[in-house]
């Protein structure tokens, strides 16, 4: 069920981000790229033994202010790509990754940078007699972001350009299955750039004057759920529900201010308590402690189109077991407006560097 919903919201964000009027025009990239795995966590520093190869291939549509919104993001494209990873570490392996991606430009357009987010399959995850080694991935289905940021020059000779700079792949479960201690890996890429029709590209369509733009303060209430595990090796996975409740003020076409709260039930954090509590008598730990949490957060909506980039940070209020995860939280991800009063949205929850669950959330706004 998670790989299906993940694949449905990956296929809307780059449905929704179709162009409505005019034609569409396309480009292909494709990219070499050599780099090394950060040690971002010294659990992995044995998977650090080689430098990982790979290559990034990328689908745009390009934009040319058919919209208004296109205007204001100073015409991006939206598009599809694969990332394949060589690891160079046996017990890590290959990746395989299929992301969503927006790039924008600065600079006269000669400076590109890409976001994408999306899936990847892992060839050799953790297994506790096979593969004991591997940390870092628990799953084989891992979610995974990467950030580029390349020198570009398009249609240098009969549509064919070049393309070099830097990137940044992430891949984690987000605690979907343990272990999870996840890779970073900063990498050197090299590629070409093709674009489809290039003789008949229209022109950018001008800007124009700023439109100022905001709203009344508006209410939203959120449940946000899904699966995830106790931070062990080896545990279940367990359900867990958050209810969220917030206000939001629009400054402009672009940002959306937001402030609330939330209460946290997790199956995951019960099992903890109570595991602790069994497994070291001594300790802290009783097993009466309480579960349930209550935060309080601020966060930023930045909007494109029906789709929108999610950015909170919160602080746990009410936290009577402190012995799981820290205080401060992070929420970041993307939503996806269904009806002007409904919208679904796609998050990560962390700790700083340590994710604790993906979250799939259903909100109404007033």
């Amino acid at each position: 069920m998670k790989k299906i919903t993940a694949l449905i919201f990956l296929f809307s964000i780059f449905n929704s981000s179709a162009q409505e009027f005019g034609e569409n025009y396309y480009s292909f990239d494709a990219s070499y790229f050599y780099g090394t795995i950060a040690e971002h966590n010294p659990d992995i520093a044995h998977l650090i033994t080689g430098h990982p190869t790979g290559l990034i291939l990328g689908f745009n549509k390009k934009s040319f202010g058919f919209e208004d919104w296109e205007k204001r993001y100073n015409y991006p494209d939206v598009g599809a790509s694969f990332i394949y990873q060589d690891m160079k570490n046996p017990s890590l392996g290959e990746n395989y990754g299929l992301y969503a991606h927006m790039n924008f430009y600065l600079f006269k357009r000669n400076l590109m940078f890409r976001i994408g987010q999306g899936l990847a399959y892992a060839s050799n995850p953790y297994h506790p007699d096979d593969n004991y080694k591997n940390n870092a991935y628990g799953s084989r289905l891992l979610s995974s972001t990467y950030l580029m940021a390349n020198f570009k020059k398009e249609n240098i000779f009969e549509g064919l350009g070049l393309q070099a700079g830097l990137s940044l792949i992430h891949y984690s479960n987000a605690d979907f299955k343990s272990p999870n201690a996840s890779t970073n890996t900063i990498t050197f890429n090299l590629g070409v750039n093709y674009v489809l029709d290039h003789q008949n590209l229209p022109n950018y369509i001008p800007k124009g004057p700023r439109e100022k733009y905001t709203e009344p303060i508006h209410f939203n209430f959120v449940l946000r759920s899904g699966v995830n595990t106790m931070g062990i090796i080896g545990s279940k996975q367990y359900p867990f529900l958050t209810f969220s409740a917030y206000a939001d003020k629009v400054l402009n076409h672009k940002s959306t201010l937001q402030a609330g709260a939330e209460v946290f039930f997790s199956k995951a954090m019960e099992e903890r308590i109570y595991y602790q509590s069994v497994a070291f008598p001594s300790g802290n730990t009783t097993g009466d402690e309480d579960s349930k949490r209550v935060g309080v957060f601020v966060g930023h909506q930045l909007n494109f189109n029906k789709l929108s980039v999610i950015t909170h940070l919160g602080y746990y209020a009410y936290y009577p077991y402190e012995h799981f995860v820290d205080q401060l939280y992070n929420r970041v991800g993307l939503q996806r407006k269904i009806t002007e009063d409904l919208w679904a949205s796609l998050t990560v929850r962390s700790h700083y560097a340590n994710a604790e669950a993906v979250e799939l959330s259903i909100g109404y706004r007033l």
